[in-house]
């Protein structure tokens, strides 16, 4: 099985003489040089870009999310390291990272708020979903192999599939009243259902391939309009980006005032918070007075507690075998401890509450939704004149049934700041120039 894990969907002949790199650490190197992965320095997290050159990035998210997947790795290798099965099955270590680094580049400019945009934009065409997005930048958009991406190894892409179901299979009826201008009806059906797209089926039955067909059907079984399968390496990544959104976000939302010493008071008063803490820390019966003057003093302790909450996180997950698959791969799968997912889902739920709910946040997705909306309808009502060289090209030699992806795959692949000035240059008077360089 491994040997196949290790294919990749166009022959690779390397021509890069005494390269004694091995196939994930090949992988890695790939991700780390493309144009897909730098553009993530300028893609908003949560925080818009530009509030400060402090708050997180996509880029430094997926670079925390690395580490931390890396460490979920090692403590896995250690608590497991008398059952030979698991140990076997864990991935390498640069492919677990080249994994964590992959996760968000298919997420567009302005975060969700691009994505839902994206979306209903691309309703009557297969949609948008960043994860989607992902799996086709890495196997059929970035240029490094013409048509196949960065012809990522089988193993890589199984890591990436985070949620192993069509579109069409999981959207919910999306013939909802449209209202005009139809950038306000951004209401929550649309949000995209996770997925992989239909025109990406031949990488899917890539990925796949191996697996018996009993594992196939398991792996991309459906549950109320859901997928509920994921691969042991996508578990790691995952948990890792879970622990990175949660607790980094609430670090940057501290730092900035959005989230005050009343409100982390609010929730360790919650029973559920308080008992699991106690379990968790029972050496330390004075840890939630201790978090409260750790978090909320000066930048050297909030940090400290950070890394005690990260570690917390790291040191709770256990491997769980489903054994209904026969495969290792897809039977042994990453989960967190049942007081650590606790913990997380509360802080979680105070990050969303006072930052991702809050209005000036909500009022700048609203923009970015606004940008990427009218950016789609411009350049689909004249792509002829309006695309730019290299995309008129490959929008030319497409089928007429895709030639909406490949304006999405254009705007989707912009960064906040390219995407803003194209809004300029295109809808604003007093902007723009022949010469502009985007």
């Amino acid at each position: 099985m491994e040997e196949y894990l290790q294919l990749r969907r166009k022959d690779d002949i390397s021509f890069k003489q005494r390269d004694s790199r091995s196939e994930w650490e090949r992988d890695f190197a790939r991700l780390v040089h493309s144009s897909a992965f730098r553009r993530l320095q300028s893609k908003t997290q949560v925080l818009g870009l530009g509030e400060s050159d402090f708050y997180r990035t996509r880029l430094t998210h997926s670079l925390e999310v690395a580490q931390i997947g890396t460490g979920i790795l090692s403590y896995l290798r250690h608590e497991y390291k008398n059952d030979r099965s698991i140990i076997e099955a864990l991935p390498d270590g640069k492919l677990l990272e080249a994994v964590c680094l992959a996760h968000d580049i298919g997420h567009p400019p302005f975060g969700h708020g691009g994505e839902i945009s994206l979306n209903y934009c691309m309703r009557s065409y297969g949609g948008f979903e960043g994860n989607a997005q992902t799996l086709r930048i890495l196997s059929k958009l970035e240029k490094h192999t013409k048509g196949s991406g960065l012809n990522p190894t089988r193993r890589m892409l199984l890591g990436i599939l985070k949620y192993p179901g069509s579109y069409n299979s999981l959207v919910e009826n999306n013939n909802s009243e449209i209202i005009n201008p139809a950038w306000l009806n951004f209401k929550n059906n649309w949000h995209p259902p996770k997925c992989y797209y239909d025109c990406d089926q031949d990488i899917v039955d890539f990925i796949l391939r191996p697996f018996t067909n009993d594992d196939k059907e398991r792996f991309t079984y459906l549950e109320n309009k859901k997928t509920i399968c994921k691969s042991l390496d996508c578990s790691i990544m995952d948990l890792a980006d879970e622990v990175s959104y949660t607790l980094h976000d609430l670090e940057d939302a501290i730092s900035l005032g959005m989230i005050k010493k009343d409100d982390w008071e609010g929730i360790i008063q919650n029973n559920i918070f308080k008992d699991a803490m106690i379990e968790l820390f029972s050496d330390k019966p004075k840890i939630t007075e201790e978090l409260i003057e750790g978090l909320f003093g000066d930048s050297f302790g909030r940090k400290k507690y950070i890394g005690i909450l990260v570690n917390l996180m790291i040191t709770n997950v256990k491997i769980e075998e489903d054994e209904s698959f026969f495969s290792p791969i897809l039977k042994y799968k990453a989960v967190m401890e049942e007081n650590a997912v606790k913990i997380k889902n509360i802080i979680f739920d105070l990050v969303k509450r006072e930052v991702i709910f809050n209005d000036n946040v909500q009022q700048l997705e609203l923009k970015g939704k606004k940008v990427v909306y009218e950016l789609f309808e411009a350049f689909l009502s004249d792509p002829k004149r309006l695309l730019p060289k290299t995309t008129r090209m490959v929008w030319a030699a497409s089928s007429y049934d895709q030639r909406e992806r490949i304006v999405c795959d254009y705007i989707s692949g912009m960064t906040d700041e390219y995407a803003t000035r194209m809004y300029e240059k295109l809808f604003c008077p007093r902007k723009g120039s022949i010469f502009d360089r985007i």
